[in-house]
């Protein structure tokens, strides 16, 4: 490595470990982004004016084109849901399925099917947790532990398995050019692996604190109420199916309906099949609300993107991505290492992805490696370190929704939402090495 790569080498460490640091102390990420991009460029003299003008704006600029449809249209799904409480009678149904016995593992499922269908995971966290709340206090269950079950059931086996309408899966197969099913069978195997530890290690984790002494103690902003206006859980259910039958089903060889058209389809029929449930008054605030929020949300996935246009400039970037490809092991490992670390330092999954989709993807598929399988080790892979404490939906959940402290219910969540999605990941890896053109 000659001596202008190594010194933009260190300041890629350097934009990064800056990147980290800030957004764990809540510093702006569009600040943040923008300070770790003049570091990287100045350390890799690079035109400073041209990095940010022309590069950074145009990764920005070219992320929010390429997937602004794809966020406002889930939040769009995610806002009738929300409305209508048609989140809720999903909750409520699939809950009452399970009994008392497995009312623990219903809470993640039902998060996990609604998520599937396309709907935000901010919306499901908060239309389940009362829910949850209900339960874990009918069955005495450690209160520090709805968190965990929440956001493992939001934010990896539904969120990155194939055929999901969501934006971890969304852009490493539009980034490689497969479909929202591309490494189906390994995807499904490795996010039922993540399920099942999941559901297992949830289990003995409440088991042990409640043979701890551990039990329910409300919070005084707790709430108890039975939820009477909520739609039939059947007809809410009719939507998220029809969602994933247009974006995945195909005629010809083409899917009936591209991603955005799809979930928009799915929005808009279960705006009229729970059109009595909401207050038809709000119909339009309710829609610019959630184009504000949708754009609002890309914005911050487009600044950690646009950070990853300028490294993309410097003499090192090259360096570091050979390095990627030639890890020891695996041909595939190297992807999936750099996804997860990636995921880390971003805090965010669709940030990890949004960065190495792009630089990564099209690299590992021109040595040879599957379409699908380079698309689907991104996705799954980009469920493991992002969320480390200082991820935004993390935060949000366990102290804005839960009103818990990192201190009492965050080592449950590490274990729900980093450690067996790192498992997951490993499955996968071992699954493409050894079977790479599964269908």
């Amino acid at each position: 490595m000659s001596g202008g790569e190594l010194i933009s080498l260190l300041g890629i460490v350097l934009g990064l470990v800056i990147l980290v640091i800030l957004v764990m102390k809540g510093i702006n990420i569009y600040v943040v982004a923008f300070i770790s991009a003049i570091i990287v460029a100045l350390f890799g003299q690079v035109n400073l004016y041209d990095a940010l003008k022309n590069t950074y704006m145009a990764s920005f600029a070219g992320f929010v084109q390429s997937y602004w449809l794809i966020f406002l249209t889930g939040a769009l799904m995610g806002k009738v849901y929300e409305v209508t409480n048609g989140a809720k009678a999903i909750a409520k149904i699939i809950v009452k399925i399970f009994g008392d016995k497995f009312a623990l593992i219903a809470i993640p499922l039902a998060c996990g099917i609604l998520a599937y269908g396309g709907v935000s995971v901010y919306v499901v966290s908060f239309a389940v947790f009362p829910i949850a709340l209900e339960v874990f206090r009918a069955a005495d269950l450690p209160r520090n532990y709805i968190p965990a079950a929440l956001t493992f059931g939001c934010s990896t086996f539904a969120m990155i398995a194939p055929g999901a309408p969501q934006i971890q899966n969304a852009i490493p197969t539009s980034a490689v050019g497969t479909s929202l099913m591309g490494g189906a069978t390994v995807g499904f195997i490795s996010c039922g692996v993540i399920l099942v530890l999941g559901c297992f290690v949830l289990m003995r984790m409440v088991k042990s604190q409640k043979n701890k002494g551990a039990h329910f103690i409300a919070k005084p902003m707790d709430v108890f109420k039975d939820e009477e206006n909520i739609p039939n859980s059947f007809i809410a259910f009719i939507p998220l199916i029809v969602t994933i039958f247009l974006i995945n089903f195909k005629i010809d060889g083409q899917p009936i309906c591209q991603l955005e058209t799809g979930v928009l389809c799915g929005a808009v029929l279960a705006l009229i099949l729970m059109w009595k449930y909401q207050d038809r008054t709000k119909l339009l605030e309710n829609v610019g609300e959630t184009c504000k929020s949708s754009l609002s949300a890309i914005c911050n996935t487009s600044a950690v993107v646009a950070f990853g246009g300028v490294v993309k400039t410097v003499p090192a970037f090259q360096a570091i991505v050979d390095a990627m490809l030639n890890i020891p092991g695996p041909r595939i490992l190297g992807l999936a290492i750099a996804t997860t670390v990636l995921a880390g330092i971003c805090g965010s999954a669709s940030g990890g992805v949004g960065i190495a989709s792009p630089l990564l993807g099209p690299a590992f598929v021109n040595m040879g490696v599957p379409a699908g399988a380079v698309a689907r080790t991104i996705a799954i892979s980009s469920a493991a370190l992002d969320s480390l404490p200082h991820n935004g939906y993390i935060v949000t959940v366990c102290n804005g929704l839960c009103n818990e402290s990192h201190k009492d219910c965050y080592m449950p969540v590490f274990w729900m939402t980093v450690v067996v999605p790192f498992v997951g990941t490993l499955v996968a890896v071992a699954l493409f090495t050894m079977f790479p053109n599964l269908p």
